[in-house]
This record gives C-alpha cells, sequence and structure tokens, in this order.
C-alpha cells in the first residue's frame, strides 16, 4: 500500500477540525521549564534507570546532568507537571520531551540502548498531563511526537580541511528516526513533530522514517514539519530558503509546515511570511522569546511575545502557533489570548496553492 493511501489514524479528522475553526496553539519550551527545578545529577539518574546495581541502563561513566530527555524516565512527575502548565495555560497540543531521543543525540550519554523506553515513556507522560487538563476543563489536547534534528548534519562537513566528509549517512539518521518514531507511537502520540530543522537532508531522512513507521502500524499520522533560520540571511544552515525548504518537504504532504527557534518573532516575520505565501497546507510558527542576553537567558515577557506573534494571526500568516526558547506557561497563555480572535490562515488564500 502507498504509504499516503494509508488511512488516518483516529484523532486525524479532530485536529484537523480544531484547525478549521480556530488558530490552534502549540506549547512552550521544556528546557527553560527544567532549568528552574534546578536539578542535580542524582536527580538526573534517580529511579533505577541509570548507575547502581540492578539499574535498567547502566552508564556509569556518563554524567547524565543535562540530559533533558531521560527525566521522563528518572523524574515523570516532573516532565508531566510542565506539561499540565501548559496545557492549561491554553496549549492544545502539548510536545513531547524527546527532542534528543536518538541513538545519534544520546550517544553523547552513552544511552542509544535507552532510546525506545525514552520515546515510549516521553509519549506516556504527555498523554497523561494532556488527559488531566482535558478531565479539568473539557477540551480535547494531542500529543506531538517531538522529533528533534540530531546534534549531526548530513550535508555539510565538519571538517574544513576536508569538505567531501559527513558525519553521517542518509541511511543513519533514517534508522534512528525510525527507533525513535516507533517508540512515540507505541507510547501513544497522536502526531509528529519534526522540529527544528537546519538541514532539510535530516528531515527528508525523518521523513521517509515516518512513512515507514506509518507503514508498519497500517495508519498514517499527521506530521508537522518546522525548519529554522539561522540568521538575517534568511536561510537554513544548509543555504535554503523558506520556499525552497517547503518545496523540499512539500511530498510528505504535512498537517503543518512552519518554523521555530533560531529568532524572535520580530525576525521571523518576513521569513514566515514568504513560508506562508507558497506553502498549500497549514502553517505553524513558534520563535524564540527574542533572543539570548549574555548568559544564555531570555529576557522578552510574555506580554511582550505575544504581541509580537499577534501580527503572524493578524496577517493571516498562521494556523498553530506556540512558543520555542525562553518561553513559559505565562507566555504559551499570553500568546493564547492574543490569537483567540483571529481567524485560522485559509489554504487557498495562498500563492502557490
Amino acid at each position: 500500500m502507498n504509504s499516503y493511501s494509508l488511512p488516518p489514524t483516529r484523532t486525524f479528522a479532530a485536529l484537523e477540525q480544531a484547525a478549521r475553526e480556530r488558530i490552534l496553539i502549540l506549547d512552550g519550551a521544556m528546557g527553560t521549564m527544567i532549568q528552574t527545578l534546578n536539578m542535580t545529577e542524582e536527580d538526573f539518574t534517580a529511579n533505577g534507570h541509570i548507575h547502581g546495581p540492578g539499574c535498567r541502563h547502566h552508564q556509569s561513566d556518563h554524567p547524565q546532568k543535562g540530559n533533558n530527555d531521560l527525566l521522563v524516565l528518572t523524574q515523570p512527575q516532573a516532565v508531566e507537571d510542565i506539561q499540565l502548565k501548559f496545557a492549561l495555560a491554553g496549549a492544545d497540543i502539548l510536545e513531547t520531551n524527546t527532542f534528543s531521543s536518538t541513538t545519534i543525540a544520546q550517544a553523547d550519554y552513552g544511552l542509544e540502548a535507552a532510546v525506545h523506553d525514552l520515546n515510549v515513556a516521553g509519549a506516556q507522560v504527555a498523554r497523561r498531563a494532556a488527559d488531566r487538563a482535558t478531565a479539568e476543563d473539557g477540551k480535547p489536547r494531542w500529543v506531538a511526537g517531538a522529533v528533534g534534528p540530531t546534534n549531526r548534519t548530513a550535508s555539510i562537513s565538519p571538517d574544513v580541511n576536508d569538505p567531501g566528509y559527513r558525519a553521517v549517512t542518509f541511511d543513519d539518521l533514517r534508522l534512528a528516526y525510525g527507533q525513535q518514531i516507533d517508540g512515540l507511537i507505541a507510547g501513544g502520540a497522536d502526531l509528529i513533530l519534526i522540529e527544528t530543522i537546519f538541514d532539510t537532508l535530516n528531515a527528508k531522512a525523518a521523513i521517509f522514517a515516518a512513512f515507514e513507521s506509518f507503514a508498519r502500524i497500517g495508519q498514517r499520522l499527521p506530521i508537522m514539519i518546522s525548519g529554522t533560520i539561522t540568521d538575517a540571511s534568511g536561510r537554513t544552515l544548509s543555504g535554503q530558503t523558506p520556499t525552497a525548504f517547503w518545496h523540499s518537504v512539500r511530498h510528505a504532504r504535512p498537517f503543518t509546515v512552519g518554523l521555530n527557534c533560531a529568532l524572535g518573532a520580530d525576525a521571523m516575520r518576513p521569513h514566515l511570511s514568504e513560508l506562508a505565501g507558497v506553502a498549500d497546507t497549514l502553517v505553524c510558527a513558534y520563535p524564540n522569546a527574542g533572543l539570548p542576553n549574555a548568559f544564555g537567558q531570555y529576557d522578552e515577557e510574555p506580554e511582550d511575545t505575544a504581541r509580537k506573534v499577534e501580527v503572524f494571526a493578524r496577517e493571516g500568516l498562521v494556523n498553530v502557533v506556540g512558543g520555542c526558547c525562553g518561553t513559559t506557561p505565562e507566555h504559551i497563555r499570553a500568546i493564547a489570548e492574543h490569537v483567540a480572535g483571529y481567524a485560522p490562515r485559509r489554504i487557498e488564500e495562498t500563492a502557490d496553492a
């Protein structure tokens, strides 16, 4: 069976209907919230999953502090509580805490063997938060399985003296992403979010892997695809403009395409406008809370971020909005309030539909 002809999952239609009715809200930055908890190495390695006799994933020679994805196993309640705060602040879609849950990224921590468990647990934790929020206010929520770009690029050599060298191959990425996506689906993710794309070849591997996973289960999940513009040139790290990026991934027929991270909302707007002008699908934007200060922290207040994101809605550019680095539940609440009065972008108004 052709991957595109696979039947959609049960939640696909409900998500599409909600997106036709209003601008949907994505959650904010998990990392920002985790940092406020000031966790220690012992917190990251608790609950018998790492270090110590009888542990499930023993890697005593690798410090784990900073491996935020691991917290879905060692501090699941803390992650769930953060996601619940985002949901109650107005988020319709909760991302799993699995941005780095591939064998490629987890190699830095010696936890390649934990990848399946990380993704299953990541989806389950987010599902519990979504269900708790729905039980409280009656609003449906969806869980987006977060698939990050990894720390390697398939298009660019990391060695300036050997431009032909690649630190990772397409098949390396495809297999790693496939393992991750299988775990996310097993844990109950409603959709797959391929995000913070700096190299479209990496994204193509993730898309390929996603459709292989869908074929294995006999159903098709919605895919969200989000690139990142790295500087004022308006291009991704691998050199694509927003228009070129769209034409490189449109074959996936994504539920949404969009931009996240790297830039604050002000700097993102012209690039988002370009993308919205060519994409014949829904558009998603979740910028940082401005640019980081000298200490790597984000100073933009929730109302400031929300007013800037409101411009996206007022100009008819978006169907889904949220926040990336530095955005807290307060940012998401403010964004939700500021875009509530605007209709979602209409696909038929694009120049390239």
